[in-house]
């Protein structure tokens, strides 16, 4: 087996507005450390029975068991965990987190809190199954069952609201928060609140994250140089460094020439899902 493995699965038609993907992620070393890029919320089950102390960008360390809820993030985070590790997990959207997490996400950025307290016995018994289950289409078929049986009705509105931003953060490289508010439909006080309770974050800051990890993704995946990825909204060279650095960890020339085996890993397999998935994740 390789050192370091990483499988992501595409959820079902039924779960792509809650979840962006599933993964299988392992590590064959006696200590796993890495920088993760700033992400949605993540559902997650340390199989290897073992947890994970995060590195958060607002500074905190936080230590995470086997079962773990982590929040939106607003940063890079560096993860260390005692090897060999193994964890399957899910990430959350917008909706995702509203309809399964039912709290304010703004409450839970930088932060990762015992799963099975915040949600419910139900995160137990899947990690239990899961221990007795090794392939990744049998682990994608409990997580899915644990979803369905999580998730609160939040409405179409909640999700029509998350299409609203996605697809305002997809469709251009400096997105303007007015073009959102129109989109929307709402006044600019309420298109703020929802994007803090449904992302963790402001408007503004949702669009420099993803700015950022689209930079990323145009380093490692098509070897751009520094000149074009500053044409993809940012003011200079020092603003590129200095976001790429904030959402990945890492400045953009260690991106396109030395990326960490994680950040190569998870860019280039999210891309090569183009198509399969909502943009602001397989272009981030």
């Amino acid at each position: 087996m390789a050192e370091i493995e990483l499988d992501y699965a595409v959820p079902s038609t039924d779960m792509a507005d809650y979840i962006t993907l599933f993964y299988n992620f392992r590590a064959d070393v006696p200590v796993f450390e890495d920088t993760e890029r700033a992400d949605h919320a993540q559902l997650r089950f340390g199989l290897s029975r073992g947890g994970a102390t995060y590195f958060f960008a607002d500074d905190s360390v936080q230590q995470g068991g086997e079962l773990q809820l982590i929040g939106p993030t607003s940063g890079a985070m560096r993860v260390h965990a005692v090897g060999p590790v193994e964890v399957f997990g899910m990430g959350l959207t917008a909706a995702g987190w509203a309809a399964i997490v039912r709290s304010d996400a703004s409450a839970m950025i930088n932060r990762v809190v015992d799963a099975g307290e915040a949600l419910g016995p139900a995160v137990g018994e899947t990690f239990s199954a899961l221990l007795h289950t090794t392939d990744l289409a049998g682990r994608v078929a409990l997580g899915e069952a644990l979803v369905r049986a999580l998730i609160a009705d939040v409405g179409p509105g909640t999700v029509a609201f998350m299409r609203c931003v996605d697809g305002w953060l997809a469709g251009s490289a400096s997105p303007e928060i007015d073009d959102l508010v129109r989109a929307a439909g709402v006044s600019r006080r309420q298109v703020e609140r929802r994007c803090n309770a449904l992302y963790g974050a402001p408007p503004k800051l949702l669009a420099r994250k993803y700015r950022a990890l689209r930079a990323a993704v145009m380093l490692v995946v098509e070897g751009a140089d520094v000149d074009e990825a500053i044409g993809r909204g940012f003011y200079d060279q020092s603003h590129l460094i200095r976001e790429v650095k904030q959402f990945t960890g890492f400045t953009p020339c260690q991106m396109r020439d030395d990326p960490s085996a994680l950040a190569k890993l998870t860019i280039g397999m999210r891309h090569a899902l183009s198509g399969q998935i909502n943009p602001t994740i397989s272009d981030t």
